[in-house]
Parts: C-alpha cells; sequence; structure tokens
C-alpha cells in the first residue's frame, strides 16, 4: 500500500522584497551552462577561473514584485519567459534520491492563459542541463500539466526545475507541486519543538516568534515553540510580543508557546533545555534548533520535517544560511570538520558567499553535485528525538562547536546529517564577527580541543597541536596578549578534564571577560578621539604605505623577522603614541609585526583597541606557550579515552538536569501557563 505526500510546493515571497526575488524566480530563463571553465593547475588559473565563475550573468533587469499574485501564484507578462529553477523552488532531486524513501516524484502545475507553455530540466551533477518534457495550454484558457519524474539518474547530483513561456497574453501559474506515492506507514506527517535560545535580541525573537506563528501551513506541523530565556531585556516585554504571541495562539486548549527563563548558558545550554522539554514531553516527532535573530522561510521547516518523515533512517536536517543584510547572499551551504586540521569548513568544491542575485542556480554548475555534510550550524537543525534519545543533549560548552560536535557524534551513531536545499535562514553572516580574537576566542579554542579529543581519527590529534602553537606565536607578535591569554586558560581547562564542564558552565564567561581586562588590545574604545595621535620615532622607509599587499617573499621576511623583533626593546614614543592606525581588514599578522604599537578597529566597526608590545610579557607568554603545548602533546591518549569514557554521562539528560536545578519551579507563572 502507498499513499500520495506532497513533498514540496511552489512558494513566492508575499512581502515582495526584491532582494530576495531570485531565490524564488529566475528572469534569466535563456541563460544555462553558463560556467564554461576549465580549472588549470597553477594558482594564477585557479583565480582566473574562480574570477569567471562568480561573474554576474543578471542583465540587472527583475520581475515586478505585482508579478507575484499569491504565495503560490505568479505571473508571466506576455511573450515573457520565467524559471522556477531557483534555490526555493527547484527541487533537489539528488538528496531526495540519496537519503529517502522516495523512488520517483510526480510534478503538477496549474496554468492559465492561452498558448502558455511548461517546459520541464534537468540537470547532471556537473551542473549540464538536459531538457525532459513540455506543454502547453494551446487554445483553451488554462491547463494542468503532470510529469512522472524518476529519480534514478541522481546518483551524484542534480535538481528537476520547470520553466513557463507566455504566448501573447499573461500567462499564470497558480500553483505547482511535487508529490511522490510512499509507503502507507509515511503517511503523516511529523511534528516538531521549535527551541529557540534568546540573550537580549527581544525583538528580534519576537519578530521570529509572530513569523513562524502567522504561517498557516505550517501551524499542524507545531508541537511547541520553547523560548529559552537568558537575557536581561526579554522577550515577553517586547511591544510586538504580544502579536506574536497571539499569531502562535493555542491548539487543544494548550499554548503552543512556552518561555522558560534560566541563566545564561550560553547557546549550548539554551538548546539543551530545549532538547531536555522536547524529551520530557515526548510528543514531537522533532527538535528545530534556531537561532532567536533569525528571518526564516517557515515553507523550509515544512520541507526539512517532510524530508525527514521520509529519510531512510532518522536524519538530522539542517538548513543553509543566507546574509541577513544581502538577501540573496549564500553564506553556508554544507560544511564538514576537516580531520587532519580538526576545523571546521565548506565542503570541497562548495563555495562561501554566492550571490545569486548575479548567479543563478541552473547556470552554476557547483550547485549541481550534491553536498555531504558533518553537521549543520544550529542556526535552523531539525532533530529528530529518536537521536537525542541515543546520543544525548549538547555538549555543556556554552557556545562554539556544540552544533559540530554534535554532528559529528550522530554520525558516529550511524544518523547522518543533510544540509537541504530549499531550508533556510537569514543570519547575520560569520564575516561580520569579530569571535576569533574577543572573549569568544577561548571558547573556540577550549571546546575545539574538547571536539577533537571526543572524535578525532589521529592519535595525537592531527595537526591539532602543532597549529595551536604556530597560532599563539603569530597572536603573540601581533601584540594580542588577550587572546593568547584567553587560549592558554582554555587549554589548561581541557587539560583539567571534562568534570568541570557543567560546574563552570554559568560562571566561565564572566571568568573569562575578567580575565583579559588588564590587558591594553582588550580595552576597546568606540571613539578613536579617545586615543593618542599617531607619531613615530622615525618615517616609514621610502614612504611604503603599509596595506599594500606583500609577496610571499616578503611574508617569509616577515615570519623571519617578528620573533626577533621582540628580543629588542620597544622604540621610542611607541608605549605612549600609537604607530600607526590598522583598519580590521588591513590586521594581518605580517603587517601589525612591523609596529610596536597601532590602533586596530574591530570586525565589527563598533570599536577599537590600542596594541602596544610588551616585551617582558612576550617572555613569559612564549614559555608559557611551549609549556602547556608540549603537555598537551603528551597527554592527548590520556585525554582522548577520558573525554570518550565520560561522553555519555555529561551529555546525558540527567547531567543536564542538575545544572537546570536553580532555574527549574515547580509552578507556572504568567496568565496562559506559558512561562515556567
Amino acid at each position: 500500500m502507498s499513499v500520495t505526500r506532497l513533498l514540496q510546493r511552489q512558494i513566492l515571497p508575499l512581502d515582495r522584497d526584491s532582494d530576495v526575488i531570485p531565490l524564488y524566480v529566475d528572469n534569466q530563463a535563456a541563460i544555462l551552462d553558463a560556467d564554461k571553465y576549465e580549472v588549470g593547475s597553477d594558482k594564477t588559473a585557479q583565480a582566473l577561473n574562480n574570477a569567471q565563475i562568480r561573474q554576474s550573468i543578471n542583465d540587472g533587469t527583475q520581475i515586478h514584485p505585482d508579478q507575484i499574485e499569491s504565495r503560490t501564484s505568479l505571473r508571466i507578462l506576455k511573450s515573457e519567459r520565467l524559471s522556477l529553477g531557483t534555490y526555493f523552488n527547484a527541487f533537489p532531486a539528488s538528496y531526495w534520491r540519496r537519503h529517502t524513501v522516495v523512488t520517483d516524484v510526480k510534478l503538477t502545475v496549474a496554468l492559465q492563459g492561452r498558448g502558455a507553455s511548461v517546459i520541464v530540466y534537468k540537470s547532471m551533477a556537473n551542473g549540464r542541463s538536459q531538457r525532459v518534457d513540455a506543454a502547453d495550454t494551446g487554445t483553451n484558457p488554462e491547463g494542468t500539466f503532470t510529469f512522472d519524474l524518476p529519480l534514478k539518474p541522481f546518483v551524484d547530483g542534480g535538481w528537476y526545475w520547470y520553466d513557463v513561456v507566455a504566448s501573447d497574453e499573461d500567462a499564470v501559474i497558480t500553483s505547482a507541486e511535487w508529490t511522490a506515492e510512499v509507503p502507507d506507514d509515511r503517511a503523516e506527517h511529523g511534528t516538531v519543538d521549535v527551541c529557540v535560545t534568546t540573550m537580549n535580541k527581544p525583538d528580534f525573537c519576537a519578530k521570529l516568534l509572530a513569523q513562524m506563528g502567522e504561517d498557516e501551513a505550517l501551524r499542524p506541523y507545531l508541537d511547541t515553540v520553547f523560548v529559552m530565556e537568558q537575557g536581561t531585556k526579554k522577550v515577553a516585554d517586547d511591544v510586538e510580543f504580544p502579536a506574536a504571541e497571539k499569531a502562535l495562539g493555542q491548539e487543544n486548549g494548550q499554548s503552543l508557546l512556552h518561555i522558560i527563563e534560566q541563566g545564561n548558558l550560553g547557546g549550548s545550554g539554551g538548546y539543551a533545555r530545549g532538547q531536555l522539554e522536547s524529551l520530557r514531553k515526548g510528543t514531537a516527532t522533532y527538535a528545530l534548533m534556531m537561532d532567536d535573530d533569525v528571518v526564516c522561510e517557515p515553507e523550509g521547516i515544512i520541507r526539512a520535517i517532510t524530508f525527514g518523515d521520509l529519510a531512510k533512517r532518522p536524519t538530522i536536517v539542517g538548513g543553509h544560511m543566507f546574509s541577513l543584510y544581502a538577501k540573496s547572499r549564500l553564506h553556508s551551504y554544507g560544511e564538514i570538520v576537516q580531520p587532519w586540521r580538526f576545523w571546521w569548513q565548506s565542503a570541497p568544491g562548495v563555495y562561501g558567499d554566492w550571490d545569486f542575485g548575479a548567479r543563478n542556480l541552473r547556470s552554476t554548475r557547483w550547485l549541481h553535485k550534491r553536498v555531504d555534510v558533518d553537521f549543520n550550524g544550529w542556526f535552523m537543525c531539525l532533530i529528530p528525538r529518536k537521536v537525542i534519545e541515543e546520543i544525548g543533549l549538547s555538549l555543556p560548552v556554552f557556545i562554539k562547536w556544540d552544533d559540530s560536535e554534535y554532528g559529528l557524534r550522530a554520525k558516529a551513531a550511524g544518523f547522518p546529517t543533510v544540509s537541504f536545499p530549499g531550508a533556510a535562514v537569514w543570519h547575520v553572516p560569520w564575516t561580520d564577527k569579530n569571535d576569533a580574537l574577543d572573549w569568544q576566542s577561548y571558547f573556540h579554542q577550549r571546546n575545539r580541543f574538547v571536539a577533537a579529543l571526543l572524535h578525532s581519527i589521529y592519535d595525537d590529534g592531527g595537526r591539532m597541536v602543532t597549529e595551536s602553537f604556530s597560532h599563539q606565536i603569530k597572536h603573540l607578535v601581533s601584540m594580542q596578549y588577550s587572546t593568547v591569554r584567553l587560549r592558554h586558560q582554555a587549554l589548561l581547562d581541557v587539560l583539567a578534564g571534562p568534570e568541570k564542564l557543567h560546574e563552570t558552565l554559568a560562571t566561565q564567561l564572566p571568568a573569562v571577560r575578567a580575565m583579559v581586562k588588564e590587558f591594553p588590545d582588550a580595552q576597546l574604545k568606540a571613539d578613536r578621539d579617545e586615543f593618542p595621535p599617531v607619531r613615530r620615532h622615525k618615517p616609514p622607509r621610502k614612504g611604503k604605505e603599509d596595506t599594500e599587499v606583500p609577496t610571499n617573499r616578503e611574508v617569509k621576511i616577515a615570519a623571519l623577522k617578528a620573533p626577533i623583533r621582540q628580543l629588542m626593546k620597544p622604540r621610542k614614543l611607541s608605549t605612549e603614541f600609537p604607530e600607526a592606525e590598522l583598519a580590521a581588514m588591513d590586521n594581518q599578522w605580517y603587517r601589525i609585526t612591523k609596529y610596536d604599537s597601532a590602533i586596530v578597529s574591530m570586525n565589527d566597526q563598533q570599536g577599537a583597541a590600542f596594541y602596544r608590545r610588551d616585551k617582558k610579557l612576550f617572555n613569559q607568554m612564549l614559555r608559557d606557550t611551549i609549556k602547556i603545548h608540549r603537555q598537551l602533546k603528551r597527554r592527548w591518549p590520556q585525554l582522548a579515552e577520558e573525554y570518550r569514557s565520560k561522553l555519555g554521562e555529561f551529555t546525558s539528560p540527567e547531567a543536564w538536569e542538575k545544572t537546570f536545578e536553580p532555574w527549574q519551579v515547580t509552578e507556572e507563572k504568567g496568565t496562559d501557563g506559558n512561562r515556567s
């Protein structure tokens, strides 16, 4: 026995935002196979190829927003052609073939307009396009067309999509749906507990709740929306919260919205609380991790649930991330943990910061190969309850590496992660943050090593210890002493073992911030005039600009000179006056090592710091760096065994329940029983 399931439907942005329209509709329908490039073997050839790949094919024209007639209906003006071969409306056939029980799909397109035609295409993994079928209304005013499409030829990649061409009158696609016959035990769709962790972003969070609540198609899929409130600025106090609360409403007499107030336990503590509450309740099929400061496409949540329902085995289904500030730009399409370096990165062949407004899906070959991942960021990540029951909750690490470690842990237990096209959020991109130097560097360092001790396939963590030592030297010669101090403490805490991860979860952040107050590079000021003016004992040699791009030879010379310069006393005036000002983009180690002091701006553009070279501090920190890394290298096998043997303990619901005890209450607060 089999039943018909809706896999995906044509959707359009009701706000008619011109920045996002290229993600839904493509007016460059005549352009196919535009990436006709050959990758050369040397760096110059590859650079030229990359430039060509990214070159815009958009001629600047756009569809008029009024052509969007409803959430599912689109008008094509007479004699024009539009393609639905876009991020949100093409069908990612290879992902369905690889991971689900679906073997064939049916595309049904309803058209209005005499002489209107629909043309179906497919692509191969290398991006080459092939015409599959076509139909038209002829002399009829409307028509509904069905195309039976197999998934067999999509082993390595490929999509299906359709174009519509209007004749001498306007045409309207009133609806388009992708369906499949599936076993009758997969007939019912799953439900989801949405878990949102929020920290002093009440306006963002309230808008996100309203967005989910106002989408009628999403409503049947929602079991509970948990908001883990960890800030002092409460989402419930935001001016937009009453509308959000009303939009989410009630189901069977129970409020869909539950606000849980607790101390600031970071993202890992917030998401773990959501996972725990979802387990306790036990009524939802999935728990969806979602950031508070995102704009979501609600249809993407439905698609992720549908994909999870039809997956061959319990599967984590993640969404992609677009930039909140440039909404057609894709920033996260698929990530892995590189095993030798044990560092997260884009999967092989994936381009970061890809602009769909300049280069459409159909003509971008790399987007047609299926991308397999190790994990998905928790800005949007759907986790089956069965997975949580078997492998436990998040690591107790406050922030950083909780999502990537969880993906690796799930993979080791036989549960894959799929970063699924057509499910996405808009979020502040990583490029606008400065978390490699500020207080977050502690969590980057500590949690990366914890994750590596748990999952590295190499006896000594591969390149981990060597690379960490190299980075410490780089920070030292760059006068980033606060970062060195934080990273030292991170490694000392790793060496102390996993016992205190839960114990220090609520106290580590203030401790980390207090740790670096004495260092000049951590003392940020918003106004440049609060710093002394630039003065130098001698002018730049031959008037050479320090921001010029150095040659490879110059970089190597800088690497040799940097440690030697640390043996010399700082130049006259440098402790009182900065020798230069460096923009964040120019703050590279091979530039800043030329100076004994400098004003350096931060990546987030919120302020700057006065870096000053300290010979005595450098020497002490260098000795500490050598000592700590030697100890880490020597103890790696023993530490790995210790962390791995206790993983099940410190990620268990029982361990997390003890951590949450100070904020557990037995009586409900609030008027509708929606705050606990």
